[in-house]
């Protein structure tokens, strides 16, 4: 038989590609491309100009910067927030759909509402807190009062005659007045609003007596002079608003703290390598002076990003639960 028999072509020719198939899962791992190689779409459960939007769209071009790669924003507002987290949770874990969501769809929701279809805790990847967001406890001309301890003697002595707006029920803005409630041992009538612009003006107009607001919301009104600002809801007084106590530093009320938050979150089973890469992206961006500049002017106080946002998110899940019963959110 002669070597350029076709027996012995065919022989060494099955012999290259065994050999090729043995080399092939090393070669086509070595092949992949680096993440990320193409933009990646940062979803936001709330219309554009608000402060979730407003934290996701800074963060989401920064990122971007960092990663070398163009970052999509897609509002996809509707059923405060669930609707867009839940597209995420239902995105393939690639690393290209993400969201940059808040308490209340992390957290709050489900709590007020059992039939969510997703759980964060376990169907989402947390990939770094971005920023806390103290709400503000405000006083219309009706109320009266200049100062959180005047306020808690006028409740005791008018037990369920004030009211006090939020942006609706299982809110982080709701959560903020029940828990000062509980902690205060005062009555007062939640009025819950479904616009920040109806709830800013009836307030200003005299026709409610307090509101919990976000900073953004508060500001104008408070530079008029139209409203009070009573206290801030965080651990620290704002950057913003450096005059305005904490409701902490009231003796009765030490310790108490309830703000909003802002995370970037994926879904489930994000590969490792990925949820690292942006994790560390995320932390850098929020070294970044001009960042950090631009979310505590809008009443943020900045995370560093390396924060357990899971241990987070437990921690204010047992807590919302707590106020939910005491204020029967779901009746």
């Amino acid at each position: 038989m002669t070597m350029n028999s076709p027996i012995s072509l065919n022989r060494r020719t099955l012999g290259r590609l065994l050999a090729g198939s043995l080399l092939a899962p090393g070669l086509s791992a070595l092949a992949q491309p680096a993440y990320p190689d193409k933009p990646i779409k940062i979803v936001i459960g709330y219309p554009p100009g608000g402060s979730v939007d407003y934290v996701g769209r800074l963060v989401g071009e920064a990122l971007g910067q960092r990663l070398k790669t163009p970052v999509v924003i897609d509002n996809q507002g509707g059923a405060a927030g669930a609707i867009a987290a839940q597209r995420v949770v239902s995105s393939p874990a690639d690393g290209y759909t993400l969201l940059v969501g808040s308490s209340n769809e992390l957290v709050a929701t489900r709590l007020v509402n059992p039939a969510q279809r997703y759980d964060a805790q376990k169907d989402m990847t947390p990939l770094g807190l971005i920023a806390t967001a103290p709400v503000l406890l405000v006083a219309g001309p009706r109320a009266a009062v200049k100062t959180l301890p005047e306020l808690i003697e006028l409740a005791r002595r008018k037990p369920g005659q004030l009211s006090y707006g939020s942006s609706g029920v299982g809110s982080t803005l709701h959560f903020a007045g029940e828990l000062l409630k509980q902690r205060a041992g005062i009555f007062m009538t939640h009025i819950p609003y479904r616009g920040v612009a109806s709830l800013t003006s009836d307030l200003a107009g005299g026709n409610l007596d307090l509101a919990m607001l976000s900073v953004p919301a508060a500001l104008p009104f408070l530079q008029s002079g139209r409203i009070t600002a009573l206290a801030c809801t965080g651990a620290q007084r704002l950057a913003a608003l450096p005059k305005v106590p904490t409701v902490g530093e009231v003796p009765a009320l030490k310790g108490y703290e309830l703000s909003g938050w802002f995370a970037l979150m994926g879904p489930a089973h994000l590969p490792p390598a990925i949820a690292q890469r942006l994790s560390q992206a995320l932390q850098e961006v929020l070294q970044d002076p001009a960042v950090r500049r631009k979310l505590e002017d809008g009443g943020n106080v900045t995370a560093t990003g390396r924060e357990d946002l899971a241990a987070l998110m437990a921690r204010e899940t047992r807590q919302y639960a707590g106020l939910v019963d005491y204020a029967h959110m779901r009746d």
